[in-house]
């Protein structure tokens, strides 16, 4: 099993920055240490969409067209955490943000799809006003 805590949600004006904070445990992974972990948003009314991605193992690193420039993904073995810095942040980037993943042994990039996702958090909202 593998458990997923996201913090670091909140308001912030267009232009401004965020860090979001997905904190990884369980004996899966304390024991593996390979996952493709995800971020994930939902906004009102709309599907689930894929961010980024990077894989644990490898720090192969993956992310939607929408964010590159802007967001970046890390993983550190030492806190157990995959962070998201998100700058440069447009009133789009409005939804709640979700931290998945499941396990993979692979060297490739990451899936897109939420359907391979096994492990999902709460999430964590995030709002960027203009």
């Amino acid at each position: 099993q593998v458990q997923l805590v996201e913090s670091g949600g909140g308001w912030v004006q267009a232009g401004g920055s965020l860090r979001l904070s997905c904190a990884v445990s369980g004996a899966t992974y304390t024991k593996h240490r390979h996952l493709c972990v995800s971020w994930f948003r939902q906004a009102p009314g709309k599907e689930r969409d894929w961010v980024i991605s990077i894989r644990t193992a490898t720090l192969t690193t993956s992310s939607a067209d929408s964010v590159k420039g802007r967001f970046t993904i890390s993983s550190t073995s030492v806190k157990n955490t995959v962070d998201l810095q998100m700058n440069n942040l447009k009133s789009e980037d409005t939804a709640m943000y979700y931290c998945a993943a499941y396990t993979s042994s692979g060297v490739g990039a990451c899936s897109n799809g939420p359907v391979m996702y096994d492990y999902w958090g709460q999430g964590t909202q995030v709002t960027v006003s203009s």
